[in-house]
């Protein structure tokens, strides 16, 4: 009967990655901006666990003897979007990026598109999620045409009022989109963004659904499947990785649910991995540049922690870490090519490791297999004993 909780803490980058000026991310640090702009953050127990030894953080200081062992990773996938740092996570390393559409996505798509669908398609260039509704809502209400958009990221979205298109449509909408996104237009996700109000005052919902690639096999997760090792989803787990591996999916609506659900599933999961999202960080704050409401998202993870490490027992191993990063306090509004965090905390021993710079974030899933005492896969290798810098 053992566990591991796998939690990502999204977008939260802890400074540029060495190959970011390929990115246009070389000045981007997602916590340490955030502390410095809001004078110092607050994160004691986070610190307790070496948070501070990791990167300079105002207001975390390096302690000692922390209590989890601790370190950072850079990747080795190219790309810096939610897909690929999952898929890393779980031994999977894309040696090309996902394709992005800085002009719009072309017109064969499109035309395939509104013919799958039988419906046009509003404005086909990156834009702001929420600012995007905000332009183009009244005009997607007037004609019924959904808005299509897309980012600096492999994605298609598309957004629609929930009193113009029904949630069953837009689903079915970006289900359709998904089977004309293959071959070189395989992009990682398609996401149906729907909304709510009227002009002047249109609020995202919470049923947001992301329509992913089918990844790849011989990745962690599936080992853990093959060994009947269950596997719980929560957040957006299920749909990162469209459907597959998990024994059971638990929908979030906001970081505080994830946070209850993550409690309520450690009373009644008592083996196997938890595997959460925390995505209030980069949805709601990095994405709209928003450094206090990001910082204060934080601090309330942070303040959660002592439940969690009060419910771990000696067959538990929590690791923390991020999927990309996304500073809120440059002038993008997209992800960012950081390192991120490695936190990694087993209740019977409480010793730190220094963890050092890690090469692949798929030392995660290394070292979640070597937990369950599975077989490796092709990449990671595992950060449980020693203190090198191993790496593939």
């Amino acid at each position: 009967m053992k566990r591991v909780i796998l939690i990502i803490l999204d977008s939260l980058g802890i400074g540029a990655a060495p190959d970011s000026a390929l990115y246009g991310d070389i000045d981007s640090n997602t916590l340490g901006h955030i502390a410095q702009q809001m004078g110092g953050i607050h994160l004691p127990n986070m610190q307790k666990m070496g948070l501070g030894n990791i990167a300079s953080i105002l207001g975390v200081a390096q302690v000692l003897n922390p209590n989890a062992s601790f370190g950072k990773s850079a990747f080795l996938s190219k790309g810096k979007d939610t897909t690929t740092g999952h898929w890393e996570l779980i031994g999977i390393v894309l040696e090309q990026a996902f394709p992005t559409y800085p002009q719009g996505f072309p017109n064969e798509i499109i035309v395939a598109l509104e013919k799958i669908t039988a419906r046009r398609y509003l404005w086909n260039r990156p834009a702001s999620g929420t600012q995007i509704i905000a332009e183009m809502g009244a005009e997607h209400m007037r004609t019924g045409n959904p808005i299509l958009y897309t980012s600096a990221d492999s994605v298609m979205q598309i957004a629609a009022h929930e009193e113009v298109v029904s949630l069953n449509e837009l689903y079915d909408i970006c289900q359709k989109a998904r089977t004309i996104l293959h071959g070189p237009h395989a992009v990682g996700r398609v996401i149906a963004r729907p909304f709510i109000g009227q002009p002047g005052n249109f609020i995202r919902t919470a049923h947001r659904r992301d329509f992913s690639l089918l990844p790849p096999g011989g990745n962690a997760l599936e080992k853990l499947m093959q060994a009947k090792i269950p596997i719980v989803g929560i957040g957006k787990i299920y749909d990162i990785f469209a459907g597959q591996y998990l024994t059971k999916s638990i929908h979030t609506d906001h970081n505080a649910d994830g946070m209850a659900k993550l409690l309520a599933t450690l009373k009644a999961e008592k083996d196997g991995l938890i595997f959460c999202n925390l995505v209030d960080f980069d949805m709601l704050y990095g994405h709209r540049n928003d450094v206090y409401g990001y910082g204060r998202a934080i601090e309330e993870f942070d303040a959660f922690l002592p439940q969690l490490l009060h419910q771990l027992t000696a067959d538990d191993l929590l690791l923390i870490t991020a999927d990309h990063g996304n500073d809120p306090t440059t002038l993008s509004t997209d992800h960012s090519r950081e390192y991120v965090p490695i936190l990694m905390y087993q209740a019977a021993e409480k010793i730190g490791r220094n963890l050092q710079v890690r090469k692949t974030l798929a030392d995660v899933g290394a070292t979640i297999l070597d937990w369950f005492s599975l077989p490796p896969v092709r990449y990671g290798q595992s950060m449980l004993g020693g203190e090198n810098c191993a790496h593939v």
